[in-house]
């Protein structure tokens, strides 16, 4: 129904609440918090890790054995606290799974006993962890900052294919797939292909009437090769007058019709990155992280001096206060091993001390998944750096496999030498037998 949408648009607005934090300075503690959107569970998935505490409600089946022997079973809401062993995170539904073991025992889970929770949406939950660092607590801002929200909406397309995505400050919700098989255009199957397309585009209307909310909205990206997107707007608008949608015609003006490759969903870092489109979305963290990887990627072309990626060599511009703005993914911040995690935690920290930019990009854009197959991290540099020290270890480490080289050979020398000289004796040897045994007992007889 009309009134279960804006509940649910409503919901997907609100911002994560934060109930409780207890952290103390050592670093140690707690938060209870509430998700209310989509992009509350991807903020909850980025700050829980392996080894740490959850409590929330679950639902567990209990076995009951009648008087008569029957088995009857019931589920029953309780409230559970596990030690996380594993994290699973569906991006297409936004939920969320913890694994591990119960750590509080009550009449229904014994001590120990393993047990998955279901997080949902408006159902309060409590993190405590050993440490909370600077990244975990940045995040947690992040999730409780009202001003987040979902202000751009884009329809990517192509023929028979179509993605109707949200993107918010650090998400990329793909709302919608719409896949249409469209045949061939002939004489003889024109009608087939104009009825195909005529679905196609009625998808798209149903689609963006379903899941773009316009009170938020400030425009729609409609991107596509070709006319695609031009006809594309055409068509949703005569099918809005049709059926009196005079939201959807007095939102004419919010969709912006953008040159893109394909249809697929890779196709939206072209479109981010339009200089047509900057006005209208420079608030949004997808602009600037398409903006400074764009830079990145530029500098690379121009000086790759002062473009440096991979965590040894940006550690090492880093130590010369060399890096002006530093690019980060946080999937490296949801490593499980607690030391590569630090590490990156350590040069986030530092950077900012030396008076870097630091940017998290999110695994859930485009851009964030283009630098996670660059090493996920990267630097822009204030000036041009030449790592010498990377060129002497490598000297180094030729010496010392010419020094092995070296040593090898003189081994199988001393040893050819040995095999001479034994040889020589074993010679020796014989001759003095040879003589010694002169045949003079012969001549006696």
């Amino acid at each position: 129904s009309e009134h279960a949408r804006r509940q649910w648009r409503k919901k997907e607005r609100d911002n994560m609440r934060l109930l409780g934090k207890a952290i103390e300075k050592d670093g140690s503690g707690y938060i209870a918090i509430t998700p209310q959107g989509d992009e509350d569970m991807w903020h909850v998935y980025n700050l829980v890790s392996v080894g740490d505490r959850v409590r929330a409600v679950t639902y567990r089946n209990v076995k009951k054995i009648g008087p008569t022997g029957s088995v009857s079973s019931t589920k029953v809401k309780i409230m559970l606290t596990v030690e996380v062993t594993s994290i699973d995170f569906d991006t297409k539904s936004s939920q969320i799974r913890l694994s591990g073991r119960n750590v509080e025992e009550n009449k229904y889970v014994k001590n120990g006993a393993y047990h998955t929770l279901e997080l949902a949406l408006n159902r309060k939950l409590t993190i405590t962890k050993k440490i909370w660092d600077a990244m975990h607590l940045e995040r947690l801002e992040m999730a409780t900052n009202p001003a987040a929200s979902a202000d751009l909406a884009a329809i990517v397309l192509q023929e028979g294919l179509a993605h109707i995505c949200l993107i918010t400050s650090y998400t990329t919700l793909i709302r919608q797939k719409i896949t249409v098989s469209v045949p061939r255009k002939r004489a003889e199957s024109q009608s087939r292909h104009s009825k195909a397309l005529d679905k196609f585009y009625d998808a798209i209307y149903e689609g963006v009437d379903r899941h773009i909310d316009f009170k938020v909205v400030k425009c729609v990206l409609v991107a596509g090769p070709g006319f695609y997107k031009d006809e594309c707007i055409r068509r949703m608008m005569l099918l809005a007058a049709k059926r009196g949608n005079k939201i959807l015609t007095a939102n004419k003006s919010k969709f912006l019709p953008r040159q893109a490759s394909s249809g697929y969903i890779q196709s939206l870092r072209e479109v981010l990155a339009d200089p047509s489109c900057s006005e209208l979305i420079k608030s949004t963290q997808a602009f600037d992280e398409v903006k400074a990887l764009e830079q990145f990627y530029t500098m690379m072309n121009k000086n790759s001096d002062k473009a440096f990626y991979g965590f040894d060599d940006v550690r090492q511009a880093n130590e010369a206060k060399a890096i002006k703005v530093l690019l980060v993914t946080d999937t490296l911040f949801r490593s499980q091993d607690i030391a590569t995690r630090k590490r990156y935690v350590q040069l986030v920290e530092n950077s900012r001390e030396n008076g870097a930019k630091v940017k998290v990009f999110s695994s859930l854009h485009v851009s964030g998944q283009q630098l996670d197959q660059l090493t996920g991290v990267a630097a822009i540099l204030r000036f041009p750096l030449v790592l010498e020290e990377e060129n002497l270890d490598t000297k180094g480490e030729e010496t010392k496999e010419e020094k092995k080289i070296v040593e090898k050979t003189d081994e199988k020398k001393k040893r050819k030498k040995k095999r001479k000289k034994k040889k020589r004796k074993i010679e020796e040897k014989e001759n003095d037998d040879e003589i010694d045994f002169d045949g003079c007992f012969l001549g006696d007889l």
